[in-house]
């Protein structure tokens, strides 16, 4: 089966399964800790996504226990498990990070991410919060990157909406400019 495919399902299951307990909040920021645990330690992520006969899956589960310090919810206990006896435990960072999406789209949280040169003030955090509350009529989770390459100004991205207004981009395109210039006269 498609892996896109498998990813989704088991991502829109676990949706449906913590509305039913209850638990999305739990869960969700346990689906967080685990996909940054997964993405920030290599090693992790080798010893997850290895061969089932290299480590069995009882022992990927308490190294995903280990990366929550121990105290995982009996709703992401009983999903992992699931993975595991599934043999899809090499898919969990990509499940997770779609169950994230997905459980904030269900309950009217759109994801930004917001590069500034700068950290940005929490009174420019909460009125791009607000414009987005205003034009979508949900609330947003900024992801926030601080990039001093790119000068000044600011990088928005939301959904499929991408506002690239930093200094960086707007030289880059006047030095276009400058070139498909040159070329003409040349």
């Amino acid at each position: 089966m498609n892996r896109s495919i498998v990813i989704s399902r088991y991502a829109t299951a676990l949706v449906k399964y913590v509305r039913e307990t209850g638990q999305g909040e739990v869960v969700c920021a346990q689906a967080e800790t685990l996909v940054h645990a997964l993405h920030s330690v290599p090693e992790l992520r080798r010893m997850i996504q290895a061969a089932p006969d290299a480590v069995p899956a009882r022992e990927k589960i308490k190294l995903l226990k280990g990366a929550l310090g121990n105290s995982m919810s009996r709703e992401m206990d009983r999903f992992l498990s699931l993975l595991g006896g599934k043999g899809r435990l090499e898919l969990v960072e990509e499940i997770l990070r779609d169950f994230v999406d997905l459980y904030r789209r269900s309950v009217g949280i759109r994801k930004a991410r917001l590069v500034t040169a700068t950290a940005p003030s929490e009174r420019m955090l909460q009125r791009l919060k607000d414009l987005v509350k205003e034009k979508t009529g949900d609330d947003a989770f900024i992801e926030v990157e601080v990039d001093p390459s790119i000068i000044g100004g600011f990088v928005f991205d939301i959904d499929d909406y991408l506002m690239d207004a930093s200094v960086k981009y707007q030289l880059d395109r006047i030095r276009q400019q400058f070139i498909e210039k040159n070329r003409r006269i040349i």
